[in-house]
Protein backbone atom coordinates (compact mmCIF):
# COMPACT_ATOMS: atom_id res chain seq x y z
CA UNK A 1 0.00 0.00 0.00
CA UNK A 2 1.04 3.76 -0.50
CA UNK A 3 2.07 5.65 1.92
CA UNK A 4 -0.18 8.25 2.62
CA UNK A 5 0.19 10.89 5.66
CA UNK A 6 -2.73 12.33 6.82
CA UNK A 7 -4.31 15.20 9.29
CA UNK A 8 -7.50 14.09 11.17
CA UNK A 9 -9.96 17.40 11.46
CA UNK A 10 -12.76 16.69 13.93
CA UNK A 11 -16.19 18.08 13.14
CA UNK A 12 -18.17 20.31 15.26
CA UNK A 13 -21.26 20.72 12.67
CA UNK A 14 -22.76 18.74 10.11
CA UNK A 15 -21.00 19.94 6.84
CA UNK A 16 -24.23 19.21 4.59
CA UNK A 17 -26.73 20.50 7.02
CA UNK A 18 -25.34 22.72 9.72
CA UNK A 19 -26.76 20.50 12.64
CA UNK A 20 -24.51 20.53 15.39
CA UNK A 21 -22.67 17.99 17.28
CA UNK A 22 -25.43 16.45 19.19
CA UNK A 23 -26.94 15.35 16.19
CA UNK A 24 -24.46 12.67 15.35
CA UNK A 25 -24.73 9.33 16.22
CA UNK A 26 -21.95 6.73 16.09
CA UNK A 27 -22.38 4.03 13.83
CA UNK A 28 -19.04 2.40 14.34
CA UNK A 29 -14.96 2.19 13.05
CA UNK A 30 -13.82 1.75 9.59
CA UNK A 31 -10.72 0.55 8.71
CA UNK A 32 -8.12 2.05 5.74
CA UNK A 33 -7.97 -1.36 4.73
CA UNK A 34 -10.89 -3.16 2.65
CA UNK A 35 -12.44 -4.95 5.67
CA UNK A 36 -13.91 -8.52 4.54
CA UNK A 37 -15.77 -10.06 6.78
CA UNK A 38 -13.13 -10.33 10.01
CA UNK A 39 -12.10 -6.84 10.41
CA UNK A 40 -10.74 -7.72 13.63
CA UNK A 41 -8.37 -9.79 11.89
CA UNK A 42 -6.97 -7.49 9.73
CA UNK A 43 -3.90 -4.84 10.70
CA UNK A 44 -4.55 -0.94 10.01
CA UNK A 45 -6.27 2.14 11.51
CA UNK A 46 -9.43 3.03 11.75
CA UNK A 47 -11.73 5.68 12.40
CA UNK A 48 -15.57 6.89 13.34
CA UNK A 49 -18.32 6.50 11.19
CA UNK A 50 -20.71 8.87 11.94
CA UNK A 51 -24.71 9.63 10.75
CA UNK A 52 -25.90 13.16 11.31
CA UNK A 53 -30.07 12.67 12.77
CA UNK A 54 -31.13 15.43 11.20
CA UNK A 55 -30.27 14.87 7.28
CA UNK A 56 -29.11 11.51 7.30
CA UNK A 57 -25.77 12.24 6.02
CA UNK A 58 -22.71 9.50 6.77
CA UNK A 59 -19.21 10.64 7.17
CA UNK A 60 -15.78 9.79 8.84
CA UNK A 61 -15.53 11.79 12.37
CA UNK A 62 -12.72 12.78 12.47
CA UNK A 63 -12.15 12.99 8.78
CA UNK A 64 -8.87 12.29 7.26
CA UNK A 65 -7.20 14.14 4.98
CA UNK A 66 -4.62 13.53 3.04
CA UNK A 67 -1.15 15.81 2.77
CA UNK A 68 -1.73 15.93 -0.42
CA UNK A 69 -4.59 15.14 -2.61
CA UNK A 70 -2.63 13.24 -5.41
CA UNK A 71 -1.74 10.62 -2.79
CA UNK A 72 -5.28 9.43 -3.50
CA UNK A 73 -6.03 10.36 -7.29
CA UNK A 74 -2.50 10.92 -8.85
CA UNK A 75 -2.27 7.37 -10.04
CA UNK A 76 -2.41 6.41 -13.65
CA UNK A 77 -5.61 5.78 -15.52
CA UNK A 78 -4.59 2.69 -16.38
CA UNK A 79 -4.57 1.59 -13.29
CA UNK A 80 -7.46 3.43 -11.75
CA UNK A 81 -9.68 1.66 -14.88
CA UNK A 82 -9.74 -1.49 -16.84
CA UNK A 83 -9.32 -1.45 -20.56
CA UNK A 84 -12.49 -1.85 -22.37
CA UNK A 85 -13.68 1.76 -19.75
CA UNK A 86 -11.85 3.71 -22.24
CA UNK A 87 -13.94 2.55 -25.29
CA UNK A 88 -16.86 5.43 -25.59
CA UNK A 89 -19.75 3.05 -27.95
CA UNK A 90 -22.45 5.21 -29.44
CA UNK A 91 -25.29 5.58 -27.07
CA UNK A 92 -23.11 6.31 -24.02
CA UNK A 93 -25.34 8.11 -20.81
CA UNK A 94 -28.77 7.71 -23.36
CA UNK A 95 -30.45 7.45 -20.68
CA UNK A 96 -29.22 10.35 -18.81
CA UNK A 97 -29.12 12.48 -21.65
CA UNK A 98 -32.93 11.74 -22.15
CA UNK A 99 -33.38 12.47 -18.52
CA UNK A 100 -31.82 15.60 -18.66
CA UNK A 101 -33.87 16.44 -21.94
CA UNK A 102 -37.40 15.89 -20.04
CA UNK A 103 -36.08 17.74 -17.44
CA UNK A 104 -34.86 20.87 -19.63
CA UNK A 105 -35.89 20.95 -23.01
CA UNK A 106 -32.53 21.26 -25.35
CA UNK A 107 -31.84 24.31 -26.70
CA UNK A 108 -29.51 26.29 -28.70
CA UNK A 109 -26.05 26.40 -26.82
CA UNK A 110 -26.92 24.81 -23.48
CA UNK A 111 -23.78 24.87 -21.63
CA UNK A 112 -22.76 21.99 -19.59
CA UNK A 113 -20.18 21.44 -17.10
CA UNK A 114 -19.07 17.95 -15.97
CA UNK A 115 -17.06 18.71 -12.85
CA UNK A 116 -14.59 15.46 -12.78
CA UNK A 117 -14.46 14.94 -15.91
CA UNK A 118 -12.53 11.63 -15.92
CA UNK A 119 -11.23 10.69 -19.32
CA UNK A 120 -13.83 12.59 -20.92
CA UNK A 121 -16.43 9.85 -21.11
CA UNK A 122 -19.83 12.13 -20.50
CA UNK A 123 -18.37 15.07 -21.82
CA UNK A 124 -18.12 12.95 -25.47
CA UNK A 125 -21.47 11.84 -24.89
CA UNK A 126 -22.96 15.34 -24.60
CA UNK A 127 -21.01 16.55 -27.53
CA UNK A 128 -22.04 13.70 -29.86
CA UNK A 129 -25.91 15.39 -28.72
CA UNK A 130 -24.49 18.57 -29.87
CA UNK A 131 -24.12 20.75 -26.29
CA UNK A 132 -21.94 22.50 -25.53
CA UNK A 133 -19.59 20.81 -22.79
CA UNK A 134 -16.42 22.05 -21.00
CA UNK A 135 -15.05 19.41 -18.16
CA UNK A 136 -12.77 19.68 -14.69
CA UNK A 137 -10.46 17.36 -13.88
CA UNK A 138 -8.29 17.41 -10.43
CA UNK A 139 -5.66 14.75 -11.71
CA UNK A 140 -3.14 14.84 -14.21
CA UNK A 141 -2.73 11.41 -15.71
CA UNK A 142 -6.39 11.40 -15.92
CA UNK A 143 -6.72 14.50 -17.53
CA UNK A 144 -4.10 13.66 -19.87
CA UNK A 145 -5.57 10.44 -20.64
CA UNK A 146 -8.94 12.67 -21.66
CA UNK A 147 -6.67 14.68 -24.56
CA UNK A 148 -5.23 11.62 -25.78
CA UNK A 149 -8.12 9.10 -26.33
CA UNK A 150 -10.93 11.41 -26.52
CA UNK A 151 -9.68 14.32 -28.69
CA UNK A 152 -11.18 16.55 -26.38
CA UNK A 153 -9.64 20.33 -26.55
CA UNK A 154 -7.63 21.65 -23.57
CA UNK A 155 -9.64 24.76 -24.12
CA UNK A 156 -12.74 22.89 -23.22
CA UNK A 157 -10.71 19.82 -20.52
CA UNK A 158 -9.69 21.97 -17.61
CA UNK A 159 -6.92 20.74 -15.48
CA UNK A 160 -8.11 22.17 -11.97
CA UNK A 161 -10.27 20.78 -8.58
CA UNK A 162 -13.51 22.73 -8.44
CA UNK A 163 -12.15 24.23 -5.34
CA UNK A 164 -9.82 26.19 -7.37
CA UNK A 165 -11.97 27.21 -10.52
CA UNK A 166 -13.64 30.48 -10.25
CA UNK A 167 -17.08 30.50 -11.73
CA UNK A 168 -18.59 33.25 -13.46
CA UNK A 169 -22.12 34.46 -12.43
CA UNK A 170 -24.87 32.39 -14.28
CA UNK A 171 -22.06 30.48 -16.37
CA UNK A 172 -23.55 27.45 -17.44
CA UNK A 173 -27.05 25.85 -17.64
CA UNK A 174 -26.24 22.37 -16.38
CA UNK A 175 -23.61 21.34 -14.02
CA UNK A 176 -22.70 17.43 -13.81
CA UNK A 177 -21.03 15.60 -10.40
CA UNK A 178 -21.35 11.84 -11.61
CA UNK A 179 -19.27 10.01 -8.44
CA UNK A 180 -17.65 13.27 -7.65
CA UNK A 181 -19.22 14.80 -4.47
CA UNK A 182 -18.68 11.97 -1.95
CA UNK A 183 -14.92 12.58 -2.83
CA UNK A 184 -15.10 16.36 -1.75
CA UNK A 185 -14.40 17.48 1.75
CA UNK A 186 -16.45 20.14 1.96
CA UNK A 187 -19.84 19.31 -0.36
CA UNK A 188 -22.00 21.97 0.88
CA UNK A 189 -19.37 24.68 0.06
CA UNK A 190 -19.31 22.93 -3.06
CA UNK A 191 -23.37 23.32 -4.22
CA UNK A 192 -22.62 27.01 -2.31
CA UNK A 193 -20.42 27.72 -5.18
CA UNK A 194 -22.31 25.86 -8.36
CA UNK A 195 -25.31 27.99 -7.13
CA UNK A 196 -23.03 31.16 -8.43
CA UNK A 197 -22.04 29.34 -11.73
CA UNK A 198 -25.51 28.34 -12.55
CA UNK A 199 -27.92 30.02 -14.54
CA UNK A 200 -31.21 31.03 -13.29
CA UNK A 201 -33.58 27.67 -13.45
CA UNK A 202 -30.28 25.39 -14.07
CA UNK A 203 -30.41 22.19 -12.88
CA UNK A 204 -27.20 20.32 -10.91
CA UNK A 205 -27.02 16.95 -11.55
CA UNK A 206 -25.60 14.29 -8.39
CA UNK A 207 -24.71 10.87 -8.53
CA UNK A 208 -23.75 9.78 -5.09
CA UNK A 209 -23.32 6.35 -2.88
CA UNK A 210 -26.77 6.02 -0.86
CA UNK A 211 -26.72 6.10 2.75
CA UNK A 212 -29.89 3.48 2.75
CA UNK A 213 -27.99 0.97 0.38
CA UNK A 214 -30.03 -2.19 1.83
CA UNK A 215 -26.28 -4.41 1.36
CA UNK A 216 -24.25 -1.94 3.66
CA UNK A 217 -27.29 -2.56 6.27
CA UNK A 218 -27.10 -6.31 6.10
CA UNK A 219 -23.20 -6.45 6.28
CA UNK A 220 -23.73 -4.00 9.71
CA UNK A 221 -26.34 -6.38 10.82
CA UNK A 222 -23.63 -9.21 10.28
CA UNK A 223 -20.65 -7.25 12.16
CA UNK A 224 -22.88 -6.35 15.24
CA UNK A 225 -24.08 -10.20 15.17
CA UNK A 226 -20.71 -11.37 15.38
CA UNK A 227 -19.71 -8.81 18.21
CA UNK A 228 -17.65 -5.88 16.06
CA UNK A 229 -17.93 -2.49 16.12
CA UNK A 230 -16.91 -2.13 12.77
CA UNK A 231 -19.34 -0.65 9.75
CA UNK A 232 -19.06 -1.34 5.93
CA UNK A 233 -19.94 2.46 5.10
CA UNK A 234 -17.33 4.47 3.17
CA UNK A 235 -13.69 4.37 2.77
CA UNK A 236 -12.13 7.63 3.79
CA UNK A 237 -8.50 6.02 3.93
CA UNK A 238 -8.71 3.44 0.79
CA UNK A 239 -9.79 3.15 -2.25
CA UNK A 240 -12.46 4.29 -3.95
CA UNK A 241 -11.89 7.26 -1.18
CA UNK A 242 -15.59 7.82 -0.43
CA UNK A 243 -16.05 10.43 2.27
CA UNK A 244 -19.48 10.61 2.53
CA UNK A 245 -22.92 8.60 1.25
CA UNK A 246 -26.22 10.89 1.09
CA UNK A 247 -29.99 10.16 1.47
CA UNK A 248 -32.89 12.30 -0.07
CA UNK A 249 -33.48 13.80 3.10
CA UNK A 250 -29.44 14.77 3.10
CA UNK A 251 -30.26 17.16 0.19
CA UNK A 252 -33.97 18.08 1.53
CA UNK A 253 -32.19 19.43 4.35
CA UNK A 254 -29.42 21.37 2.23
CA UNK A 255 -32.08 22.64 0.01
CA UNK A 256 -32.88 24.79 2.87
CA UNK A 257 -29.28 26.22 3.05
CA UNK A 258 -28.96 26.83 -1.03
CA UNK A 259 -32.48 27.74 -2.02
CA UNK A 260 -32.91 25.41 -4.51
CA UNK A 261 -35.50 22.57 -5.57
CA UNK A 262 -35.39 18.69 -5.74
CA UNK A 263 -36.66 18.01 -9.09
CA UNK A 264 -36.29 14.86 -9.87
CA UNK A 265 -33.98 11.49 -8.13
CA UNK A 266 -34.08 7.41 -8.67
CA UNK A 267 -32.25 5.04 -7.38
CA UNK A 268 -29.63 2.78 -8.35
CA UNK A 269 -29.36 -0.75 -7.74
CA UNK A 270 -25.58 -1.54 -9.17
CA UNK A 271 -23.81 -4.38 -8.07
CA UNK A 272 -24.98 -6.17 -5.20
CA UNK A 273 -21.45 -7.92 -4.47
CA UNK A 274 -23.48 -10.62 -3.30
CA UNK A 275 -23.70 -14.24 -3.78
CA UNK A 276 -25.04 -14.17 -7.34
CA UNK A 277 -27.99 -17.07 -6.69
CA UNK A 278 -29.72 -13.99 -3.91
CA UNK A 279 -29.79 -11.50 -6.91
CA UNK A 280 -32.97 -12.77 -7.95
CA UNK A 281 -34.16 -11.74 -4.56
CA UNK A 282 -32.05 -8.32 -3.78
CA UNK A 283 -32.51 -6.91 -7.27
CA UNK A 284 -36.50 -6.98 -7.07
CA UNK A 285 -36.41 -5.97 -3.18
CA UNK A 286 -33.73 -2.88 -3.43
CA UNK A 287 -36.16 -1.79 -6.32
CA UNK A 288 -39.21 -1.74 -4.52
CA UNK A 289 -37.35 -0.54 -1.23
CA UNK A 290 -35.44 2.21 -2.84
CA UNK A 291 -32.45 0.71 -1.12
CA UNK A 292 -30.14 0.55 -3.72
CA UNK A 293 -26.30 1.57 -3.91
CA UNK A 294 -26.79 4.83 -5.54
CA UNK A 295 -28.87 8.07 -5.45
CA UNK A 296 -29.04 10.42 -8.71
CA UNK A 297 -30.81 13.52 -8.23
CA UNK A 298 -31.60 16.80 -10.10
CA UNK A 299 -31.40 20.32 -8.10
CA UNK A 300 -32.69 22.86 -9.91
CA UNK A 301 -31.87 26.74 -9.29
CA UNK A 302 -35.18 29.10 -8.42
CA UNK A 303 -35.51 31.17 -11.93
CA UNK A 304 -35.94 34.49 -10.10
Amino acid sequence: MKEITYSFKEAEKCCFCGAEKQAFKVLGKRMNVPQGYSPNKKIGISTTIIKCKNCGLIFSNPMPIPEKISDHYGIPAEDYWKPEYFIIPEGYSHNLIQWLEKLYPPKENTKILDIGAGIGKLMVAFQRNNYDVYGLEPSEPFYKKAIEKTGISSEKLILTTIEDYEFEPEQFDVIILAAVLEHLYYPNDVIKKLMVGLKPGGLIFIEVPHSKWLISRILNAFYKIKGLDYVTNLSPMHSPFHLFEFSLQSFEQNAKINNYEILDYTYYVCDTFMPKILNPLLIPFMKYTKTGMELAIWLRKPSG
